[in-house]
């Protein structure tokens, strides 16, 4: 079984739907896990934009890449630039792979702006996720 790391900052919305995203696109067929080297709180907004899609995020937490330092892991994604550059090193014969998407935490306005925001980045990463897993796992 595959066991995928997807790594951003604060591990509050870009890395986190992502990570619901890969579970739903790859069913039970792999470990999918997310953490950032600045670990916050998971977003309101990327819980509320994630259950439209029927995937719920509300269990999930932010964690520290720390906590899976000395693991093993097929693929470790980074989803921003900052930790694309920070990432640690992982052992064995992991595969990075470095996908950036704009921050939609750091967009203001009203409620609705901001899940729209939010919106965007979950379907662009939707769809990376999609093309990946159709060119690489599957």
């Amino acid at each position: 079984m595959k066991r995928i790391l997807i790594l951003c900052t604060g591990n509050s919305a870009r890395s986190q739907m992502a990570e619901g995203l890969m579970r739903d696109a790859l069913g039970g067929n792999a470990e999918v896990f997310s953490a950032g080297t600045r670990p916050s709180l998971v977003r309101p907004e990327a819980i509320a934009v994630m259950s439209e899609l029927g995937i719920d995020l509300s269990g999930h937490r932010s964690k520290s890449v720390d906590e899976f330092s000395g693991q093993e892991f097929d693929y470790v994604i980074t989803v921003c630039d900052n930790a694309n550059e920070a990432c640690p090193i992982f052992p064995g014969k992991t595969k990075r792979l470095h996908w950036p998407f704009d921050d939609p935490a750091g967009v203001a306005g009203s409620v609705e702006e901001r899940k729209a925001a939010f919106r965007k980045v979950r379907d662009q990463i939707r769809a990376k996720i999609r093309d990946w897993v159709a060119d690489t796992i599957q």
